[in-house]
């Protein structure tokens, strides 16, 4: 069931994005080679802390038998990693690494999602098209996040896109609704048919994440069951927002 959010849920839902948002600007002023992920796993988590937020990511648990809770504040995956990679003391970042950090904070009984992808220190001009093309994405979705439209317009849109610049999607994730629960309804895939899906309106709060590889779209599963590489070692990109549906146009709620 989506849910529509009140003007008081609204309001619990740009609070809690703004903690986000703030998160991820001190984590671009900080991240440099020669840390360790979990280093930036502690900055995120004491970043929300300090805001009066916890990291929702932290002991999240997916109820699959065999793989335990989520262990960490913050997603960060590295190159061919493409999402839910798990911090580490002994992973250390290096010059040009391509580094995706996925952070929900829940503030108040509401969630805020958003991604980013850093390049460390120089990029080549490879990763740096990647991570452009992938945040584009995004906003090519958007375009489409209008009252009256479809969900579908949404996928479409960002599948096409990618499409175009010679990469791809990965169909096994996707965006979600989200509010009180991290993940609510509808589900939001990177790709599909215009005209389908679920019609928007005002109010709902959705995060829109195109997952982007550079190779093709296959991916595999770690042992670790979290952690989503690609199976040819091609280099991933992830961009996310929560947004706010309106009477006009799309408001974005992780961005300061």
């Amino acid at each position: 069931m989506v849910t529509i959010k009140s003007k008081k849920e609204i309001e619990l839902m740009r609070e809690v994005c703004k903690v986000v948002a703030k998160v991820y600007q001190e984590l671009e002023q900080k991240i440099k080679p020669g840390m360790s992920t979990w280093e930036l796993d502690q900055i995120a988590e004491n970043k929300m802390r300090s805001l009066g937020a916890i990291p929702a990511e932290k002991g999240y648990d997916i109820g699959i038998r065999g793989v335990p809770p989520f262990p960490a504040s913050i997603c960060v995956s590295i190159n061919d990693e493409v999402i839910h990679g798990i911090p580490s003391k002994q992973r250390i970042l290096k010059e040009g690494d391509v580094v995706s950090i996925d952070t929900v904070a829940l503030k108040n009984g509401y969630n805020g999602d958003a991604a980013r992808t850093f390049i460390v220190g120089k990029a080549s001009k490879e990763a740096q098209r990647l991570v452009e093309v992938t945040k584009q994405a995004f906003f090519e979705g958007i375009k489409y996040a209008k009252v009256g439209n479809r969900i579908g317009d949404v996928c479409h849109a960002i599948g096409e896109y990618v499409n175009s610049q010679g990469y791809s999607v990965i169909r096994e994730f996707q965006g979600h609704g989200i509010g009180k629960e991290m993940h609510e309804d509808p589900g939001i895939p990177n790709y599909g048919k215009a005209g389908r899906g679920i019609r928007l309106e005002p109010g709902m709060t959705l995060a829109i994440e195109p997952m982007v590889i550079a190779g093709k779209p296959n991916i595999l599963e770690l042992e670790d069951g979290w952690t989503i590489v690609t199976e040819d070692g091609s280099l991933a990109a992830h961009y996310e927002n929560t947004i706010l549906i309106t009477e006009k146009q799309p408001e974005i709620l992780t961005i300061l």
